[in-house]
Parts: C-alpha cells; structure tokens; sequence
C-alpha cells in the first residue's frame, strides 16, 4: 500500500500522459482545460487505493480511475453550466471561459471518453464496470435533477435531501472504491462492502461540501462561497435550520431562499447567520462526523489487516477534516 500522496501522484503521472489535444480542438480542449485544473482527485484515488487494498497493484486500476475521473468532471461542467457558477477550483469554468454550447458538447464528449478506459479491461472485467458505471451514472442524473426540483419546492425533508445527495455524489464514491475491488477480482462480499464504505464516506464528503460552501474560506475552497445560498438550495442547514427556527426565523429564510438578487452579500450573511443561530451548522457538522463513523463502522466488516484499515480510515478522517 501507498500512501494518499502517492497515490494522487501515481494518477497525475498518468492523466499527463493521456492524450487529449486532438481536433477539433473547441471540442478537446475543454476536457484537457477542466482535467487539469487541480483538485485532491479523491474519486480515482479511491479506486487506486482499492485495487491495492485487494492485493492487485494499483497500476492495473488506473484506466478505471481515470474513467471515474473524467467521468466526475463532465458532471461538474455541465453542473456548472446548470447553476451559472463563474468558478471552479477558483479558475474560470468551461462555460464562462468558452460558451454554454461548448461546455454542453465537451461534456457529452467526456462521458463517451469515460466509458472507452474500460475498453484496457478482459470482457469479464469490463462488463462488470461498465454495468456498475451505467447504474452509477443515471443515479448521478436522478440526483442532480432531484437537487434541480428542490429549488422549487418548499417541502424538502432530511430524508429528500440525504437521498439526492446519495445520488448525485455519494454513490460515485463508491462505485470509485468498487471499480478497485472489480479490477482486483475480489469477492462480491468484500467488493459490497468497500462500496458501502465509500457511499457513507460520499455523503459524509458532500455534506462536509455543503458547509464549506457556506462558511468555508473563499482563497482555500475555490468556488464561489455562498453559491448555494444564491442558487436557492435547500441544503441540509437550510433545512435544519427551518426545523430549528421560530417561526418567524423560519419565514424569514423561507422568503430569502424565495428570491434572486443583485446583490447577494447581505442574503448570504443573513441566511448564514440564521444557520449558526438556530444550531444548523452544529448540526450539519454533527452529520458529518456521524456518516463518517457508518463508513468507519463497515471497515470492521471487512477481511483487511489492520495496517489496510488504518490506511482507509485516514482517508477518511482527512476528508472530515478538509477546508477545500
């Protein structure tokens, strides 16, 4: 096993290595623009990490990882494009540095891409990815547009949002930690568990991002902090928030996540002051620690020496503890 650096080092060594510049180059470029612009690359380090875990050296794993990479941020481009947000890991998004039209075709042009890395894998293997991939995918679909649906609604529940962000991010997670346990040829027992580890630690992550989005800090999360208060999403403080509020305090907030702004510096002061002083942040960050512990709970399930575990649960633990 390696390391969580050397693991992101590995994949950057290899995504460098994938040729993308081909013509024409409007279509291309976008996709080499977006996957280079940084991040912790948590998705395709998973399935590196689970390939290894395994006992499978994590070089086989990287064709999947990079089908899970790529995959990830196509959603991201046409997310961006879907919530007109200016920033992504604080440069320009596809959209805003080309056109919408590109942004939409480029992105469409990374799921096909996706799908092609599995084509390195024996039949077996490669049915077996690209089953889970196109399972995972139409769970990302539902989830993104469940999350489309709540801006318009006002009678989202705990449960309606934990099941649309299992759909539009956690489930990724997991079938990145799967992919690993596929490619290692593990049992279906073990390959199960490492995807339930991976979807608690999944809504762990994006509630964790849901937070940072409101309070985080502007120089270290690298998009537009504040940007769900603005899009009107009902994330979990917002709701949280309602249930903890007077019902004034809870009218209040209903009717500035009812609006669209010019000026949106005082909505998100007054919506994350709400948040703090109804207790939904403490609570949001209660959820948080609580998903990462189910994740931490299904490692003891497993049949992995300690040192494996250990290595799965640092993981973890760095990701509860992240400010981007």
């Amino acid at each position: 096993m390696h390391t969580i650096s050397q693991y992101q080092d590995f994949f950057i060594t290899y995504l460098k290595n994938q040729s993308i510049n081909k013509e024409p180059k409007n279509l291309y470029e976008p996709i080499d623009y977006i996957l280079h612009l940084g991040g912790k690359r948590m998705r395709p380090v998973l399935t590196l990490m689970a390939s290894e875990v395994f006992d499978t050296d994590y070089q086989v794993a990287l064709p999947a990882a990079m089908a899970v990479e790529v995959f990830h941020n196509f959603s991201l481009v046409h997310d961006d494009i879907m919530d007109d947000a200016p920033l992504r890991r604080g440069k320009e998004t596809v959209h805003e540095k080309w056109n919408i039209n590109t942004g939409i075709l480029s992105g469409d042009a990374m799921l096909i891409l996706a799908y092609q890395y599995f084509e390195q894998y024996e039949p077996i293997i490669f049915r077996d990815l690209a089953k889970l991939f196109s399972k995972t995918a139409l769970e990302v679909c539902e989830g993104q547009q469940l999350d489309v649906d709540f801006e318009e609604r006002n009678d989202v529940t705990v449960a309606d949002y934990l099941k649309m962000i299992e759909y539009k991010t956690a489930v990724l997670v997991a079938a990145a930690m799967k992919m690993g346990a596929i490619v290692a040829k593990t049992s279906e027992k073990e390959a199960n568990l490492i995807y339930d580890f991976g979807l608690n630690l999944g809504l762990a992550f994006q509630l964790q991002d849901d937070f940072l989005d409101a309070f985080g800090n502007p120089e270290t999360f690298g998009k537009q902090v504040g940007g769900d208060i603005i899009e009107n999403k009902k994330t979990y403080l917002y709701i949280k928030a309602l249930e903890f509020s007077s019902p004034d305090k809870a009218s209040e907030l209903q009717q500035l996540f009812s609006v669209t702004l010019e000026d949106n510096k005082a909505k998100i002061i007054t919506a994350k002051a709400i948040f703090n002083e109804s207790g939904a942040s403490n609570a949001t960050q209660e959820a948080i620690e609580m998903y990462t512990y189910k994740a931490f709970q299904t490692l003891d399930k497993m049949d992995l020496n300690t040192d494996k575990k250990n290595i799965l649960r640092a993981f973890g633990e760095n990701l509860m503890g992240r400010k981007v």
